[in-house]
């Protein structure tokens, strides 16, 4: 009878040391924040444009003139190196949205690896669509996140990481609505290019002695076309993606209790 009223005293205790410590588990608001870093899935579809858009001169390339590929080759050059920093903005808001389901309480999210990722920061590219203000929110959400690795799985951390990181991560979510526009021009330019090539041309391959090529070249542009018809609605949903983030993250910003406010010293 002693044990089992002392096991009994145990689990008591433990429950309220929980309760008291503000357990990350137990409410709906950190359910809520569980749900939106289940969203994290949906930035991959930004990923894979932007390593569409870091391809465009190799699809360009057997489409241009000798003219035409010396420019299209510098531009290659300089979209190497901006994407290098388009796909951080991408592990800064995944990490950021698993930093947030860790302190709810959900243990699957190990973040170390990714926060580390984030260092060095990014370059701005203002005639692109990322200026100043993305590097500095870029910059500011990676301290935030560094700090957040080790805080504990409580409802007031998540609540201060939320109202800390929320002008930044806006500001990162604007940048990205912003390269997938780049990305859109870029494809269309692309499209006038191949496809401006293939009707040029066609029409003068003689049907008689040049019957394959032009059978060959009545696929590829039929290919052409259905490939950038395709990626014009995958970059539909791409920005689809980034709103429901962006408005789940407002819809959890909204429910925050007012910040308590600062203690006067004495």
């Amino acid at each position: 009878m002693r044990q089992y009223s002392y096991t009994a005293l145990l689990c008591c205790a433990a429950s309220c040391i929980v309760l008291l410590g503000g357990c990350a588990s137990s409410t709906p608001q950190t359910a809520a924040v569980r749900d939106f870093a289940a969203l994290a899935p949906k930035l991959q579809s930004y990923h894979e444009l932007t390593e569409r858009y870091r391809y465009t001169y190799q699809r360009e390339q057997p489409f241009l003139d000798a003219a035409a590929d010396a420019s299209e080759r510098q531009q290659d050059r300089e979209r190497q190196q901006a994407c290098n920093d388009f796909v951080k903005l991408q592990s800064g808001v995944l990490a950021y949205m698993q930093a947030l389901g860790r302190l709810a309480g959900d243990k699957q999210y190990d973040l170390e690896d990714q926060v580390k990722g984030m260092a060095g920061g990014i370059r701005a590219w203002p005639d692109k669509g990322l200026d100043e203000r993305h590097v500095n929110a870029f910059a500011g959400l990676t301290r935030l996140l560094a700090r957040s690795v080790t805080a504990p799985a409580q409802q007031t951390a998540l609540q201060d990481l939320l109202r800390a990181a929320a002008p930044a991560v806006q500001q990162l979510l604007d940048a990205m609505q912003n390269l997938l526009r780049l990305y859109q021009r870029s494809s269309e330019n692309e499209q006038a290019i191949v496809l401006g090539m293939l009707e040029t041309e066609l029409p003068y391959a003689d049907p008689q002695r040049q019957r394959l090529l032009r059978a060959l070249a009545g696929v590829l542009q039929q290919e052409k076309r259905q490939e950038y018809h395709l990626f014009g609605l995958r970059s539909t949903l791409a920005r689809q993606h980034l709103a429901t983030i962006a408005e789940r993250h407002q819809a959890l910003l909204a429910q925050l209790p007012a910040a308590p406010a600062p203690q006067e010293r004495p």
